[in-house]
């Protein structure tokens, strides 16, 4: 049992950490503590991850709509995070502190392609399915090089900032948020604050770090907008669903 219970503790601490806590009973070792925590929040940000923009895809799906939803705005999100996790990947950083993005790169790609399909552009968003898993491919087996993956970490935050900015011009310009989900919204702003603690605890690469500061910081500008325009959207949406119900 107390192996077993070591083992589970390793997804968590390292051995050291194990030692203090579990042995001496040390539980106020404050590099144990920071190191678990981080930890702890990488998994969980990992786990919820997978999860966190399925009320996305459902709402446009459900709504066999994606009004109100920027392309442009979620493919440079796409490239921000296949570059964030193929760097990471090539770096050889532990998966726990960026795993979720290997979710949220399927999970965007998917919003990309429905945004597509919703826009009555099934030819392109073939291409784009066919087009994005061949880079894909490229980017995690090693055939682009380092300093590429170097140079597309570093062009991240301005694909970062300008993928939620040119999202958050469309909310001002439509005076609603549209089809953009609240609940995934939310979730990616909380998840990009635990993101920056473990990202100092884990890697210390002030590119990821800095990196992270402002990708949530242009989450919180959409977080900000589904409150403020939360009334008018729901006016817009449940009129849509009417219309769409004499039809």
């Amino acid at each position: 049992m107390s192996n077993l219970f070591r083992n589970l503790m390793s997804h968590l601490m390292t051995d050291k950490c194990y030692n203090e806590f579990f042995v001496k009973f040390n539980l106020f070792d404050v590099e144990c503590l920071k190191q678990t925590i981080s930890k702890a929040l990488g998994t969980g940000i990992i786990l919820g991850s997978a999860l966190v923009k399925l009320p996305q895809i459902l709402k446009i799906w459900n709504g066999k709509s994606a009004v109100g939803i920027s392309f442009l705005g979620v493919l440079l999100e796409l490239v921000a995070v296949t570059s964030a996790a193929s760097y990471n990947y090539a770096k050889g950083y532990p998966f726990s502190s960026w795993g979720e993005s290997v979710f949220l790169m399927i999970e965007t790609a998917i919003i990309a392609f429905l945004v597509l399909v919703y826009s009555n552009k099934r030819g392109q968003a073939n291409s784009f399915a066919a087009m994005y898993s061949l880079i894909t491919y490229m980017l995690f087996t090693g055939i682009v090089p380092m300093s590429v993956l170097w140079t597309m970490q570093i062009a991240n935050v301005p694909i970062v900032v300008c993928g939620k900015m040119i999202q958050a011009v469309q909310n001002y310009q439509n005076g609603h948020t549209g089809q953009l989900s609240s609940i995934t919204v939310n979730l990616l702003f909380l998840g990009g604050l635990a993101r920056i603690f473990t990202s100092i605890q884990e890697t210390g690469d002030p590119l990821i770090i800095f990196t992270f500061i402002m990708a949530t910081l242009s989450n919180g500008v959409l977080a900000a907008q589904v409150l403020y325009y939360r009334k008018e959207t729901s006016r817009l949406l449940l009129e849509a669903k009417k219309k769409k119900k004499l039809t």
